[in-house]
């Protein structure tokens, strides 16, 4: 071994600072066991790192070094996706018209703090499928307990979060958007003949709709030609989803006439929030004023031409905007609250409510104990037995967890409230319920790149207005 020359000591030594910050941060002593490899690549060199470099075949070479190069960027691209940032496209119309379809947002994972990964082994630039493929790209082991770096702060009311679908542990390949717990009751409750659950009591009812979901769940695993396969997803490979935060952990959440109360105080809307109205036309809406007015092509969809009648999603400023134009709209019309309980959070009780009059419903926090009845066990059923992995169970009329005969629980986990802005348009908490701490992804920073999916290269398809702005922007 040759000595080691002044540059060589202290491009190691930079290179051996930042990584030990580096696990320091994170919290991982096992980054130790990388340092003797940095050591060698800058000083010892008594691994051949480049030893592809001295073979005589020049064509060997040239593809040796396009390896090389294609490992050290996955590499990189794997650090900087798990603890830094990860580019999220918006899918759905869930959070318009605050973000739109076809947004491209910076997620920053140290705002919160990025996650360990819990999922180790898996492809970067992948959630949980390798595209044309159409098989894992991760593999179930190991499997690493969840644990969480400093951030830069924390979930704060009203923002705008990106996190592992909590309802998506176990997904039916055929219906990969539902949510298997409600698909299997609504299975489950199609087989099985009606029940008048108001003249049974609590303890009957709980037997019902646990029959409902064996049943359900049952007919989904014995159907894969109409289901497809059911496979099970981790914590932080399952679908990302983004929402904004309207309850904090503690908090009791009410939605009263739309309007969302906290502790009994109403939270501020979105600027930008949208409803579904009934607007009655004289003819059909220009696609330039759609377009003017931020309506999409996938809203004016929603048109019935026999009536001239449309269902749209509008914002304050959209339906001000239609009311404006007397010569094509007669009337702008309330949606009546009619959602069906049986969609709702949760799927296992009968709460009358909708998804404009929902709750109260106090959302679990850290160290907080609540007292467990038979009345309260379905909201808590899935944070107690799902996410924190305790075994639940109910015989003659008693709760245990874990064996033991109980009647109050201590959360291990803080949990989330999210809903999009598009409140009638969204598959949010009021559906799957709450959202655990362990799947926080990160905070949306900014918009790189919009998209508009109704207009074309040559006619305003990138949305120059959207580029750079910030997420924040849109409280």
């Amino acid at each position: 071994m040759n000595k080691p020359t002044k540059r060589q000591i202290i491009n190691c030594s930079i290179a051996l600072i930042l990584w030990l910050a580096f696990i320091i941060w994170i919290k991982s002593w096992l980054g130790l066991l990388v340092v003797p490899f940095i050591i060698d690549a800058y000083i010892t060199k008594i691994i051949p790192w480049t030893w592809w470099k001295k073979l005589k075949n020049k064509t060997l070479v040239k593809v040796m070094s396009w390896v090389d190069a294609i490992i050290f960027a996955l590499a990189a691209v794997y650090l900087v996706n798990t603890f830094f940032f990860q580019n999220y496209v918006i899918p759905t119309s869930s959070l318009e018209k605050s973000l739109l379809v076809g947004d491209r947002l910076f997620v920053s994972k140290m705002s919160y703090g990025p996650r360990t990964p819990m999922t180790p082994l898996h492809m970067p630039l992948t959630q949980h499928t390798i595209p044309f493929f159409n098989c894992k790209s991760f593999s179930e082991w190991p499997q690493w307990a969840y644990k969480r770096s400093s951030g830069l702060g924390k979930i704060k009311l009203n923002d705008i979060v990106v996190f592992n679908f909590p309802a998506g542990d176990t997904v039916a390949t055929k219906a990969q958007a539902e949510d298997i717990y409600k698909l299997s009751y609504q299975a489950g409750k199609e087989l099985t003949q009606p029940i008048d659950l108001s003249k049974l009591s609590l303890e009957q009812q709980r037997v019902v709709y646990d029959h409902y979901y064996a049943a359900g769940r049952k007919y989904i695993d014995e159907n894969p030609r109409i289901y497809g396969e059911l496979v099970n997803r981790p914590v932080d490979i399952r679908e990302n989803y983004v929402k904004r935060c309207v309850g904090l952990p503690g908090q009791t959440l009410q939605i009263k006439d739309r309007i969302i109360y906290l502790d009994g105080q109403p939270n501020k809307e979105p600027d930008n929030v949208q409803y579904h109205y009934i607007v009655r036309t004289k003819r059909s809406i220009p696609e330039d004023l759609a377009h003017e007015l931020g309506i999409s092509q996938e809203d004016l969809a929603y048109y019935y031409p026999h009536e001239s009648v449309y269902e749209l999603p509008l914002s304050k400023k959209a339906k001000e905007g239609l009311l404006a134009r007397k010569d094509i709209v007669i009337s702008i019309e309330d949606i009546p609250d009619t959602t069906s309980n049986e969609w709702l959070y949760p799927q296992d009780k009968n709460t009358g409510w909708t998804t404009d009059n929902y709750g109260p419903l106090w959302i679990p926090k850290k160290g907080e104990t609540i007292t467990l009845s038979l009345d309260n066990l379905p909201f808590y059923a899935r944070p107690i037995h799902a996410y924190e992995g305790n075994d639940l169970a109910v015989r003659d009329g008693k709760i245990f967890i874990n064996g033991k005969e109980t009647t109050e629980y201590t959360f291990k986990m803080d949990y989330y409230w999210m809903m999009g802005d598009n409140r009638h348009n969204s598959a949010d908490s009021r559906f799957w319920g709450f959202v655990p701490e362990d799947h926080i992804v990160g905070k949306p920073i900014f918009i790189w790149l919009s998209l508009d999916p109704d207009r074309g290269w040559l006619n305003g398809k990138i949305r120059w207005n959207r580029l750079f702005t910030f997420v924040d922007k849109y409280k």
